[in-house]
């Protein structure tokens, strides 16, 4: 609690979070810790917390190391997202998206237990992540679930599998924006198993000054954009208010 969460860096404890705000329950069955940029003006703006090198010896060099390899493959798929699209391979760079991105790493606790209560309980209640792309890893542990079909209702769920030394790569709310759906952004939970369950995930926004509009390629007169321009800032802003604010 002495690293409490500040500008969303550092500690969050247990159900302060309500990632599907339209739900009645408590807040979600987990706790984490946030850490972001290591340099540059978002760094400088939102510092990190680090518990000290007494308590936790090497950790801050460990995560720092880690973020710094995951940044980079995140880049790489990028360029690969962009070359999908029939763009050049440094289109994100170009628009400005990774020119001192919004890259942040999240660990995560889910303690697991099943309550049996009127008001069904999630490690995580569905959401799509507010980005352009997520890789995730996990221990192992079952509970993450995706939902293919988001406009479908009622939803049909279906179990991830955590298969060892590879990321689980979701699709972020920007790049559905940016592609006009082509690439939507993945709905998924995560559900308590009875047991505690651990995953580090790794968030790639873009710079909050980059204006993310539906690409030439993506739209046309049959197909208009669906979803207005938009300063990256400003959208992930107001996620993160109606997550804080209804739990």
């Amino acid at each position: 609690m002495a690293l409490l969460r500040r500008d969303l860096l550092g500690y969050t404890p247990l159900y302060a979070e309500k990632l599907d705000p339209s739900l009645s329950s408590i807040g979600d069955s987990k706790e984490s810790f946030y850490f972001g940029s290591l340099k540059g003006v978002l760094a400088q703006r939102y510092p990190n917390q680090w518990p000290s090198e007494g308590i936790l010896p090497s950790w801050r060099q460990t995560m720092e190391c880690y973020y710094k390899n995951v940044l980079s493959v995140g880049r790489k798929l990028l360029g690969l997202i962009a070359l999908a699209l029939d763009l050049e391979e440094d289109f994100f760079e170009k628009v400005g998206a990774l020119n001192d991105p919004t890259a942040v790493v999240r660990l995560l606790r889910y303690p697991g237990e099943v309550i049996s209560s009127d008001v069904e309980t999630y490690g995580a209640s569905a959401h799509s992540d507010y980005g352009m792309v997520t890789l995730l890893l996990t221990d192992g542990v079952p509970g993450l679930q995706v939902c293919r079909d988001k406009s479908k209702q009622p939803h049909t769920w279906e179990d991830v599998p955590a298969i060892k030394g590879e990321f689980i790569v979701n699709i972020g709310d920007m790049m559905e924006r940016w592609t006009n759906g082509l690439f939507r952004s993945t709905l998924h939970r995560v559900m308590p198993v009875g047991k505690e369950r651990y995953s580090v995930v790794f968030f790639l926004d873009p710079n909050p000054d980059c204006n993310v509009k539906c690409l030439e390629s993506c739209c046309s007169e049959t197909c208009p954009p669906r979803f207005p321009p938009i300063l990256a800032g400003d959208y992930i802003k107001e996620r993160f208010r109606l997550t804080y604010a209804t739990s």
